[in-house]
């Protein structure tokens, strides 16, 4: 095999291989967001402040 087609087959192989990870991430796409979401939620009732307990709008009606 010459070097140009071992060349442009390892091209195909790498831009087959993007357009899987591509297609994946696509795929998966919503049980990311899900994961993150729920990391922020989790991560913001262990750190979140002291103070977020209050109601501060019902004390300004």
């Amino acid at each position: 095999m010459s070097k140009t087609a071992r060349m442009v087959m390892k091209i195909i192989g790498a831009s087959l291989a993007f357009a899987a990870f591509v297609c994946l991430l696509i795929g998966g796409w919503h049980d990311l967001r899900v994961g993150v979401c729920g990391m922020k939620r989790c991560l913001s009732r262990k750190f979140g402040s002291e103070y977020d307990d209050y109601a501060d709008e019902e004390l300004y009606t």
